[in-house]
């Protein structure tokens, strides 16, 4: 079959979809990669894909919009594509829409977590499902990484046909372990800057309010720790409101001794080796990648309680789940976790059992092409 997949931006074909584009290859399919450019598509295409580069605009600009819609209905009529596969929010409603017009046989789309949750305003909200429950009419399968998707998605009927699954997220599991033997781990933590007698708390993701860096760099002023945050801003991203937060962060005498930006980086599974505790307290989340590795790497979880997080996390066990938007609950449960190794230690290798059990990527993707029928 020849197969589309298609998201918005560069950064999420490489470092999301790139894994089953690679199984769908060896599959035996031709597989074309499409989004907006960047510096990443070569990356992609150094890996034997052909990229296609379509502007697709995180936005609300309905002209921008139409315009890629144009494109794309231009392109999947001229590539006669069997199945076009479409990711996150933006890219998924224009591209199926498209791919409707071109009369493609078989439209997937997997919701990388909706854009609507249960913390949005209500009319807001609304507005959202009533673009999904569209868009699902054009829609022959619709995969969820959290199950608590999937039952929205059979509540709302966000797909025509009613093959809705819930696929969950993995990772490489070749790439995420513990650091071993532990004289490993102690020259990782030198190289990083870490003292042995410090403790580490990691937070990955890029640099945008929804990601919880303002409460986060609130609650670091109670933890007696320091916090490496990795991560970097799209083009695209729109974080000129946690600007202050940063230059707190950056600037304040006692925030600024206990936070350190290391920008983005490729070595996260090396990094994630040398801390101690990994958070993330997201306004909203699909099926977080990041604390699945950190979970795999044997690593306790401090986030907050929404979709997908509460998924991938056991409160009490592989760590910590607290409230939205809380730095008081939020500074407590890092310190509990600071001040007890061997409650790190116990929450971490029930972090890392449960992800080998359920995260696997190989296994997620090998079901995906199943349901699809390219297996």
């Amino acid at each position: 079959m020849k197969i589309c997949q298609i998201c918005a931006v560069d950064f999420s074909l490489y470092h999301m979809l790139l894994p089953l584009m690679k199984g769908m290859r060896d599959a035996g399919h031709e597989v074309v990669g499409v989004c907006s450019d960047g510096p990443l598509v070569e990356k992609i295409r150094a890996e034997g894909f052909r990229v296609e580069t379509i502007e697709i605009e995180r936005s609300l600009n309905i002209f921008s919009h139409i315009k890629s819609f144009q494109k794309l209905t231009h392109f999947f009529n001229e590539e006669k594509f069997d199945l076009v596969h479409t990711h996150t929010p933006v890219a998924s409603l224009i591209a199926r829409f498209a791919a409707r017009v071109a009369k493609v046989p078989q439209i997937a789309y997997t919701a990388h977590g909706f854009y609507f949750h249960e913390n949005m305003p209500a009319l807001k909200r609304n507005i959202f499902v009533g673009l999904e429950w569209l868009a699902g009419r054009c829609t022959d399968t619709l995969f969820t990484q959290a199950e608590e998707d999937a039952v929205t998605a059979r509540k709302h009927n966000l797909c025509k046909n009613g093959t809705i699954v819930a696929i969950g997220n993995g990772i490489d599991i070749s790439k995420f372990y513990p650091a071993s033997p532990k004289s490993y781990r102690k020259a990782l933590r030198t190289e990083f800057g870490a003292k042995d007698d410090e403790t580490i708390i990691l937070m990955v993701g890029r640099l945008v309010r929804e990601k919880g860096y303002v409460e986060l760099i609130e609650a670091m002023r109670k933890v007696d720790a320091t916090l490496w945050i990795v991560g970097d801003r799209l083009e695209s991203d729109h974080a000129s409101d946690i600007n202050e937060a940063i230059e707190l962060a950056q600037n304040d005498p006692k925030l600024k001794k206990r936070i350190r930006f290391l920008g983005y980086r490729q070595d996260v599974n090396q990094i994630m080796r040398a801390s101690d505790i990994f958070t993330l307290p997201s306004h909203r989340e699909g099926m977080p990648r990041s604390i699945i590795e950190a979970m795999m790497t044997g690593l306790p979880v401090v986030a907050t309680n929404i979709r997908g997080s509460r998924e991938e996390v056991i409160d009490g066990k592989t760590g910590l789940l607290v409230p939205l938007k809380s730095p008081d609950k939020l500074a407590d449960a890092l310190c509990k976790l600071v001040n007890s190794p061997k409650l790190r230690d116990t929450m971490g290798d029930a972090s890392r059992e449960r992800a080998l059990e359920l995260y696997d990527e190989q296994k997620v993707i090998a079901n995906q092409l199943k349901i699809l029928a390219l297996s």
